[in-house]
């Protein structure tokens, strides 16, 4: 697991693609084709070629499709006394010669639905040995490509001389994977992508559970790892063929990947740079280290730092957050610059204007990181605290004391700060820590964590803090039950959603912030004006900001109403209304309560009272943070005792449900979860507990001889501790 995908470095300055379909792609079960397989790959070509990219297809599947249509077609013929002699062997060159016509035939009806026109191209190996036809072949290519056409290329079987696989040793392609190389190279392409039946490269059978995902082949260190041939450990589906071709290719320059073609849009993933398969490239050992590192090795390697940093004295903890803080007010222009790269990006891609909002990191961001992180640092160490103690009997004493988790999974979208935040947290609770931020925060990430991780003492190490960098790591880390104790997922409901159904491991988090404030008939008008302003505009991206204005009915009598609606609209506030705000109001009616819009927009409704407010955040709110605006102090208690979110305010804006705010120094996330940490989760959400017993050589034995006392003891601070030699 390398910390940038290097495909990433090739992706964007491909044009010319040769992609190359198995057999196994091609056809299911009885070499029929697989015909939802094969058009989903014909779309991604198609696309491909409409956005202005250069695509040859090398194609197998024609002698399985042949024999499979003569097998049909020698079954309708034969009698009943034919059936009971030995069935023959149909020969595989006419089998080719059936199957190459049929097949090409699915081609040009998918890619004619597609308004794609495609050519056959049929050729041997012993046709390259002719210098006129490479030079013909090329300008032949360059015309269709011209022409916007997909050639389509398959050795012609039917006529080929060569004989048995790699033991022609004048043969110049033994099969379509090597032709495809070929093609590559003599084509000048940009990309070759191989398409099989498999995810990849592995370092075993790919259904051994201890096979692991090559991502990256390095011919120094996997070529004496793998063997190939009839002890192959690849196994299936001609995968030591492809392997053969993709270090021909990619030794003669042509970037190489071999991954699924079962999996949907595995060729769109590859031009966007994503990592999928397994690349084949002739600098893969200056951007991968020698050995692999897996999800598990990060996962482990961050626990094993977490206990180094436990060991740690509390000022050591806390020299490190203070080093942190510096290191980022240091380095402040160098993270800018990679934020505005980040923001251009995802202005110029076309991203809603809250996800850009939520990524840009504002002038004073760093300074107020900075500053969170030292709040951080001069908390108290919340490691080892003695949270209860216990005499169970003369002389035995029992300790309840605050724990680290273990190592935590955080996985947020979009805002950067989140991962200083985060970070610091962890550091300070003593956790291992795994991010996987948002694609679009990709350089912000990148250079947060290196300023974080190369402030971090060698003798914890950098590996406390692992940044994941793909998306297609994230199953892989949430099989890790065994080595990840907690994942707090921070963004969409969509995302939170598939996380929890995704792992066994534990989640921490909130899917919504769909956040209310009711104002009561007995409000403070100006002081309710400004709250509800706050609430909104404040941060609209923010999962703390007001989403439903609730409204006393009575408010309409004494314009209210008119005022606080004047007061959103005038600020650029979208308004939809439930059913009676919106005939009231005369504004659009809401399609739905449960609504986040993370944006200058929100709902309004009007209630009968409070109890009718209380009801619609029941029914319609996330549990996250809620607020009443009234001067009637028995009306604001019956809202705070019932209202069931993890934090209810009372004349104060929503916007104040933050861990800094709160006083936590940083915050890793709000949970609206009821069980372990709930409201903005701090240090003190990131602990747990263990017991400690101390005792002079006491032993159950059935109890006998022994008188359990059960008495609490008084529980001294940190400093009275010390000084009295506890």
């Amino acid at each position: 697991m390398t910390e940038i995908d290097p495909s990433r470095l090739f992706a964007r300055d491909v044009k010319r693609i040769v992609v190359k379909v198995g057999t196994a792609v091609v056809t299911g079960k009885g070499g029929r084709l697989a015909l939802g397989r094969l058009g989903a790959i014909c779309e991604q070509l198609a696309e491909l070629n409409s956005d202005g990219f250069e695509v040859i297809l090398v194609s197998s599947g024609a002698v399985g499709l042949g024999r499979q249509r003569l097998r049909y077609r020698q079954l309708v013929n034969s009698s009943f006394a034919d059936l009971q002699k030995p069935q023959m062997d149909l020969d595989g060159k006419a089998c080719a010669g059936v199957g190459q016509s049929s097949l090409m035939a699915y081609y040009e009806t998918m890619f004619d639905q597609l308004d794609v026109t495609v050519a056959q191209m049929l050729v041997t190996d012993s046709s390259f040995r002719d210098k006129d036809f490479r030079k013909q072949l090329s300008e032949t290519v360059k015309a269709m490509f011209r022409m916007r056409v997909i050639p389509v290329f398959n050795e012609n079987d039917a006529i080929s001389t060569r004989r048995a696989p790699y033991k022609d040793s004048t043969g110049i392609f033994w099969d379509n994977d090597s032709l495809a190389a070929l093609l590559s190279l003599e084509l000048k392409a940009d990309l070759l992508i191989l398409l099989s039946d498999v995810e990849g490269l592995y370092t075993g059978p790919p259904s051994d559970p201890n096979s692991k995902l090559i991502h990256t082949f390095i011919k120094e260190k996997h070529q004496d790892e793998i063997t190939f041939g009839e002890k192959s450990k690849l196994g299936r589906g001609g995968m030591t063929a492809k392997v053969k071709a993709a270090v021909n290719a990619a030794y003669g320059g042509i970037p190489v990947i071999i991954t699924s073609g079962f999996a949907a849009e595995n060729i769109s993933k590859v031009l966007r740079g994503l990592r999928v398969g397994t690349l084949f490239h002739q600098d893969a050992h200056l951007w991968a280290p020698v050995v692999d590192t897996t999800s598990r090795d990060m996962a482990v390697a961050a626990r094993e730092s977490s206990r180094k940093l436990q060991a740690l004295s509390s000022g050591d903890r806390k020299k490190i957050l203070l080093v942190i803080a510096n290191a980022l007010e240091a380095n402040e222009k160098t993270i800018k610059a990679e934020n505005d790269l980040d923001v251009a990006a995802a202005q110029e891609a076309g991203y809603d204007e809250s996800l850009v909002a939520r990524l840009v990191m504002k002038p004073g961001k760093i300074s107020s990181l900075a500053a969170s992180v030292r709040q951080l640092a001069e908390m108290e160490d919340p490691i080892g605290r003695v949270l209860k103690k216990t005499q169970v009997a003369d002389d035995l004493i029992l300790e309840k004391t605050s724990s680290p988790i273990g190592v935590l999974l955080i996985v947020f979208e979009s805002r950067p700060d989140a991962l200083v935040q985060i970070a610091s947290l962890a550091i300070r609770s003593g956790n291992g820590l795994l991010l996987k931020g948002g694609k679009e925060a990709f350089r912000s990430n990148a250079i947060l964590h290196k300023v974080i991780t190369d402030a971090i003492p060698k003798t914890v190490g950098g590996k406390l803090i692992g940044l994941v960098t793909s998306r297609e790591e994230i199953p892989d880390l949430l099989k890790l039950d065994d080595v990840i104790d907690l994942v707090i997922p921070r963004g969409s409901n969509k995302l939170v959603s598939q996380i929890k159904n995704s792992t066994k491991i534990p989640v921490l988090g909130h899917a919504d912030g769909i956040c209310h404030v009711y104002v009561d008939k007995s409000c403070n008008l100006a002081m309710a004006k400004r709250i509800v302003s706050d609430a909104k505009l404040d941060y609209p991206a923010a999962c703390n900001a007001m989403e439903t204005l609730l409204l006393h009915k009575d408010l309409e009598q004494n314009g209210f109403l008119n005022d606080i609606i004047f007061v959103l609209q005038s600020k650029g506030v979208t308004l939809y209304g439930g059913p009676r705000a919106s005939a009231k109001l005369n504004i659009p009616e809401t399609k739905s309560f449960h609504h986040e819009y993370s944006s200058k927009a929100c709902t309004v409704e009007i209630v009968e009272d409070v109890h009718g407010a209380i009801d619609h955040i029941h029914q319609h709110g996330s549990a996250h943070t809620d607020c009443i605006v009234t001067e009637d102090s028995e009306v604001a208690e019956i809202f705070l005792h019932q209202v069931d979110s993890a934090a209810v305010f009372h004349n104060a804006s929503t916007r104040f449900s933050d861990g800094f705010r709160f006083g936590f120094g940083a915050e890793v996330g709000i949970s609206t979860s009821r069980i372990h940490a709930r409201g903005p989760v701090g240090v003190e959400g990131l602990l747990t507990t263990r017991w400690i017993m101390r005792g002079k050589g006491q032993v159950v034995d059935g109890d006998n001889g022994i008188a359990y006392t059960h008495k609490d003891l008084p529980v001294l601070k940190r400093t009275e501790a010390v000084e009295n030699g506890n």
